[in-house]
């Protein structure tokens, strides 16, 4: 009788630390993912769901819809929902989906440009609004100051023959830091010169013969 009071507590012990080890490990993995190193408006990638695939972020590769044949169920398409739609939408999808990642595309930036211009032109030049591009020239317009300031930036990380000339970081992180290197491999610059304090503006000067400009926690970078 001992015996078998014995072997069960044991028992009771390991399932009691088996299931102690099991809730940590659940603690762990439910934390918030981290946001976007930009400014405190920068988009949260879980505030509207990304689109994914081609129909987001390209033209399909596969067959498509042709033109006469992409008609919405109900009602009619724009001239320029019309245009967005070619070449875009695949066979057996309807035209109305993918239109639908555009436009929420545009709502993405309009809604951040509204907070911080600076904190949407970083999400369309890092690419974190899928197929803004597209989708601002053909469906919102009214956005295209924000591309057109994103397409004079590039995103952090190794960059090859940058252009010459001041730049600014897209982000008020105090970890971003920046190095040009010349062809042979010697740093012709690097920064910031000081540590960066919460809500610094952080710049870059690129000197002429930079062969590669490298960058980490800067987010993104326009002119200045």
């Amino acid at each position: 009788m001992y015996r078998r009071s014995a072997a069960a507590a044991v028992l009771l012990a390991a399932a009691l630390t088996l299931t102690a080890c099991s809730s940590g490990g659940d603690k762990a993995d439910s934390g918030a993912k981290p946001k976007p190193p930009a400014s405190s408006a920068a988009p949260d990638p879980a505030d509207t769901p990304q689109p994914s695939g081609s129909a987001a972020d390209a033209k399909p590769t596969g067959p498509v819809l042709p033109d006469a044949k992409i008609t919405p169920k109900t009602g009619s398409f724009t001239a320029q929902e019309k245009q967005y739609l070619s070449g875009r939408v695949p066979e057996k999808m309807d035209p109305a989906a993918v239109l639908q990642t555009g436009q929420d595309a545009c709502q993405r930036v309009a809604r951040t440009a509204k907070r911080d211009k600076d904190a949407a032109t970083g999400a369309v030049i890092t690419g974190e609004i899928a197929g803004a591009k597209d989708a601002i020239n053909l469906l919102c317009p009214e956005q295209k100051p924000i591309l057109a300031a994103a397409e004079k930036g590039f995103a952090e990380g190794p960059r090859t023959s940058p252009a010459a000339g001041n730049y600014r970081a897209l982000t008020q992180a105090t970890n971003c830091t920046w190095e040009a290197k010349g062809k042979d491999g010697s740093v012709l610059a690097s920064g910031p010169e000081t540590p960066p304090k919460a809500g610094d503006k952080i710049t870059a000067a690129i000197p002429a013969g930079t062969a590669e400009f490298n960058s980490s926690g800067c987010y993104a970078w326009i002119p200045a």
